[in-house]
């Protein structure tokens, strides 16, 4: 029990009688509780089903309407409107009344947004500028909430402290409440609801108006879910549909995302939509948190690039080696780039809390919104009709209208004059006071024809709206196209995309693995694949094991001048033309998607994004890093060489060949005992002799004479002849040289090409002169380019595009055909 004292005092506030009362405590607290309890549900956490506001929302959008801050006008301070809202219809704090202003101007927060902020009003990480510093006007939407307020469409209550009124609810011609979504908390029950696209809620409104016992599936095919501000993915539809019912359920929300090269030898994961109400900044430090509790692998990096021009750009770094697939797996799983929302649509119904499915939304509203066009239409009916009944009482006066100058005149006071007029030309009370306070420049012969028309157009107006209000179809039927032009007006595309499952990429159809594993795996299986090099260096490997192209080379783009038969998670080399082997891991090589024809290698990475080579260098080849593999290599000065049984060093670059000065290697591949050596020189002869011939050496040496040159002469092409290649019919081996000018600049003449067939030229013995291979032309004094390996032979230019080369010539020594355009390799 405890103890009340109450009592009475005497003007100089001295206690004259006092009585002590006993209450229950129990009974106190629940009483408070319950008025507590009350004043939170009804005034302040929950939204009105009408129009889908909190009464502070509702009060700061009347405000500034009643103050005249409409779309066409300027800003004004955000402080202006709060302390305005304050103090004359919301007496619960600046701090509440900013914050509502404030989400009611974030386009992130509101899919429709109702105030139209200027300056910072936050961000999803941030908050916003203080009030000061912040202005504020209604939105283009909000116009049609409050639109029509003053012709009597909703009930006015009194305020606070009873001195004003303001509307118990605004006339929404938006369906704001399903449009905007709400959240709140109040005592003992919440509400959470999910924004969604104007235009699909008005087309389901329009066809719940034109049949009003449309089912539940039937106004889905018009809402099939949520459409949040910030864009993203829903993944899977039951939840919503269990909401849509009942009122209440759950759905999963994911970033959108897109793999990308980020840089030439990483893949990365960009991020262009998140979640709702999910920002950058808390995507970041859960992937940091992530990476160092071991529960994220093969991330390097996370940037947020996003501005103003371009959006939301957050780019996640994939490590060398890891699947961004299965990288994405894990972000949906362990941060929140995968959000859950649930949907709890609880809103004041009658002033009741009641928990509503789509269709009772739809309903609530549409009868608010049939209501309000009655109010409307029967308050502008009683307001023609008024003006209509003054207009033919001053057309009364018109027609007569010296004899009413001589009443008014003739009268001692207007009372006089007003029974007067009434008496003498059978006017009402309203007319004849509306006749005495008429200016006199309005008895006119063109004011006549004005009120005539007037008049005309007041009966029209007048007969259309009594139909109205006589006939519920036609009632209907005005605010179905209401609805339809404010969706017109107002209405953007949708932007978030309804999944109805999907596994870890988003893909529609697709199971959902588990929450607890991946259905990808982390990093990228170590399965065969070819290590590919073309003509205009770039580099790429293909998908898996299949040779990816026969013994001529030849991709839909460019040239493939080396393959070499590896694995995805190995390292090989690159040889270059300055006797060194540098470090190579396949992973960092583009796959190459697989293909029935021809790889393209337009895709491929270039050399100078893997490989530091220095001025002058170039890679002539991939070579195998594993012991054993033989290797034959030719320089420009005509030594050969060829190194066995070594394993790779642990550095990145090594030297194969230690070069004399002025030389260079020219030409390399893996080269067995039985295969076939051949060195071209630039004064066109051709010496091929036996790889056993050139006893293998370490990587040391300096290598042996391949070939005798001339005074002058160096070697243009080295290259390994495979002993299955010299007896294959399908594709027996060729010879290309190419003769021109040696004094012109390179890439500046086309020359002249031949192609004979290897049989016509004679082994001889290593460090001998070999044959003519090439007839000079006149003009001509050199061999440019040459090439010997499997037909058939194929050409490409400088960019990658393809040259034709001449037909094979059966004469070894013969000259040339003019080429259209210049070579640029051969393969």
């Amino acid at each position: 029990m405890a103890r009340r004292r109450t009592g009475t005092t005497d003007p100089a506030d001295a206690p004259v009688e006092e009585t002590i009362v006993d209450i229950d405590v129990a009974a106190e607290m629940e009483g408070s509780f319950l008025e507590y309890a009350y004043s939170v549900i009804y005034a302040r956490a929950l939204p009105d089903a009408r129009d889908g506001l909190k009464p502070v929302q509702r009060r700061i959008l009347f405000q500034m309407a009643d103050m005249g801050l409409r779309p066409d006008r300027a800003h004004v301070k955000s402080a202006r409107v709060v302390g305005e809202v304050m103090g004359k219809l919301h007496p619960h704090g600046d701090t509440a009344i900013y914050d509502a202003l404030v989400r009611m101007a974030q386009p992130f927060s509101l899919r429709l947004p109702l105030v139209d902020g200027h300056g910072n009003f936050g961000s999803l990480d941030d908050g916003p500028a203080a009030p000061r510093y912040t202005e504020a006007r209604l939105a283009p939407a909000a116009m049609a909430m409050v639109a029509d307020l003053d012709e009597d469409v909703v009930d006015f209550v009194p305020n606070y402290d009873n001195k004003l009124t303001q509307p118990g609810v605004l006339p929404a011609a938006i369906p704001n409440l399903l449009v905007n979504g709400a959240s709140g908390i109040a005592v003992g029950m919440a509400t959470n609801m999910a924004p969604h696209n104007l235009v699909e809620v008005v087309a389901a409104a329009r066809h719940l108006v034109a049949h009003p016992d449309a089912s539940l599936e039937d106004l889905m095919r018009f809402v099939p879910g949520p459409d949040l501000p910030t864009g993203g993915k829903i993944v899977g539809l039951d939840g919503i549909r269990d909401a849509y019912a009942a009122g209440r359920g759950s759905f999963r929300i994911r970033a959108t995302t897109r793999i990308e090269n980020v840089t030439p030898r990483r893949k990365g994961i960009v991020v262009t939509e998140l979640p709702y109400l999910v920002g950058p900044e808390k995507v970041i430090e859960k992937i940091k948190e992530g990476v160092q509790a071991k529960k994220l692998s093969g991330i390097t990096s996370v940037v947020d690039l996003t501005d103003r021009q371009h959006g939301l750009r957050l780019v996640i770094e994939v490590k060398t080696g890891f699947n961004p697939e299965a990288v994405l797996e894990q972000l949906y799983r362990y941060t929140p780039m995968e959000d859950s929302f649930g949907l709890n649509n609880v809103a004041l119904v009658d002033g009741q809390p009641r928990t509503l499915g789509l269709r009772e939304m739809l309903e609530v509203w549409v009868g608010h919104r049939l209501e309000v066009v009655r109010r409307r239409s029967t308050h502008r009916l009683a307001k023609r009709r008024e003006r209509l009944h003054l207009v033919e009482g001053l057309l009364v006066a018109i027609l007569d209208i010296d004899e009413v100058i001589q009443v008014i005149r003739t009268s001692d006071t207007a009372d006089a004059a007003r029974e007067r007029l009434m008496g003498v030309f059978d006017l009402s009370h309203p007319q004849a006071e509306y006749i005495l306070e008429l200016r006199l420049r309005r008895l006119t012969k063109f004011s006549r024809l004005e009120l005539e028309k007037e008049a005309e157009q007041l009966r029209r107006e007048i007969a259309e709206l009594e139909a109205i209000l006589a006939d519920d179809a036609l009632l209907r039927s005005v605010v179905s196209d209401e609805m339809a032009q404010v969706a017109q007006t107002y209405g953007t595309p949708r932007r978030t995309i309804l999944l109805e499952s999907a596994g870890g990429t988003g893909v529609v159809g697709a199971a959902a693995p588990a929450r607890g594993r991946s259905a990808t795996p982390l990093e990228i299986a170590d399965t065969p694949c070819w290590a590919l090099l073309s003509a205009t260096g770039l580099l790429a490997r293909t998908a898996d094991e299949s040779e990816p192209v026969r013994a001529g080379r030849r991709s839909s783009h460019d040239v493939v001048l080396s393959a070499l038969p590896t694995s995805a998670r190995a390292e090989i080399g690159a040889l270059t033309s300055r006797g060194r082997v540098r470090r190579l891991s396949v992973l960092d090589l583009p796959a190459l998607p697989p293909t029935d024809g021809p790889p393209s290698l337009s895709g491929g990475l270039p050399l100078s994004e893997v490989l530091e080579l220095e001025p002058g260098e170039r890679v002539l080849a991939l070579v195998s890093l594993d012991a054993g593999t033989p290797l034959a290599l030719g320089t420009a000065g005509g030594v050969v060489k060829r190194v066995v049984g070594e394993a790779a060093p642990a550095r990145d670059v090594w030297d194969v060949i230690t070069l004399r000065d002025g030389d260079e290697v020219v030409g390399a591949a893996v080269a067995a005992d039985d295969d076939e050596l051949v060195l071209v020189t630039d004064d066109a002869q051709l010496l091929h002799f036996g790889a056993a011939s050139v006893r293998p050496q370490g990587r040391a040496a300096g290598g042996m004479t391949g070939i005798k040159l001339g005074e002058g002469r160096r070697v243009v092409h080295f290259g390994v002849l495979p002993a299955a290649s010299l007896a294959d019919p399908q594709a027996p081996p060729v010879v290309v040289t190419v003769a021109g000018a040696a004094g012109a600049l390179p890439g500046t003449q086309a020359g002249s090409a031949k192609v004979t067939s290897f049989a016509l030229y004679p082994a001889k013995g290593r460090a001998t002169g070999g044959v003519r291979a090439h007839r000079f032309l006149r003009g001509e004094d050199a061999l440019l380019l040459a090439w010997v390996g499997p037909s058939p032979a194929r050409g490409t230019g400088s960019g990658g595009q393809s040259v034709e080369l001449p037909e094979v010539d059966q004469r070894r020594d013969g000259s040339g055909t003019p080429l259209a355009a210049p070579l640029h390799a051969v393969g």
